[in-house]
């Protein structure tokens, strides 16, 4: 079976689903494909291309969102939620593309939603990049929190000392879907907030 870029990233990605970033390497890879090594470099020039290849892949899965009729707040939920979907369903992947700074780019389905969900809202042309900035930084640091235990374990964070009279609190798991909802709920009453303002 002849090689194919296309062939290439989904390889590289049931690897990554499997064993992470970290362990993908193109000999691994090329061992998977049955291929010469060599025969890998003519479709992608390195790992650092074929890990860009393998995001841009999985970011196209992203469902864009297609309810223009509803109110802007709801399209922000629903974009947020599947973006959050996404990287639940890839979570090795998305952490690594997390820390890279280049992951969001303009033709990006999320962050074109996101900016025309903006746009409709009523935010100023000029502050949409900066709002949709901000917005991509709060829900990718939860989903970071997430995806790497982070959220679950400060959430069992407890006081240094409870107040007289109160027992110390239970230790329980985090529900993180309800802890997202806050996250979008405080965003959104935030941008309500500045647009009322304004």
């Amino acid at each position: 079976m002849p090689l194919t870029e296309a062939g290439i990233y989904a390889a590289a990605l049931q690897l990554i689903d499997a064993e992470g970033v970290e362990a993908l390497t193109m000999r691994k890879l090329a061992t998977v494909l049955d291929a010469n090594p060599m025969s890998l470099y003519y479709h992608v020039p390195n790992k650092d291309a074929l890990l860009r290849g393998v995001a841009r892949m999985v970011g196209a899965q992203f469902r864009t969102v297609t309810l223009e009729d509803s109110p802007w707040q709801e399209r922000i939920r629903l974009l947020a939620t599947d973006f959050r979907t996404l990287a639940h369903r890839h979570p090795k992947l998305m952490a690594y593309s997390f820390g890279q700074p280049d992951f969001i780019q303009p033709e990006d389905p999320f962050w074109a939603a996101l900016t025309a969900t903006l746009d409709s809202a009523g935010v100023p042309r000029a502050e949409v990049p900066q709002i949709a900035a901000v917005m991509c930084a709060v829900v990718i640091g939860v989903l970071t929190a997430e995806l790497n235990g982070a959220l679950h374990q400060w959430s069992n964070l407890t006081p240094a000392a409870p107040a007289a009279g109160e027992n110390e609190p239970t230790k329980t798991g985090p529900d993180e879907d309800r802890m997202f909802r806050l996250v979008l709920d405080t965003l959104i009453t935030g941008l309500e907030s500045r647009l009322t303002a304004d």
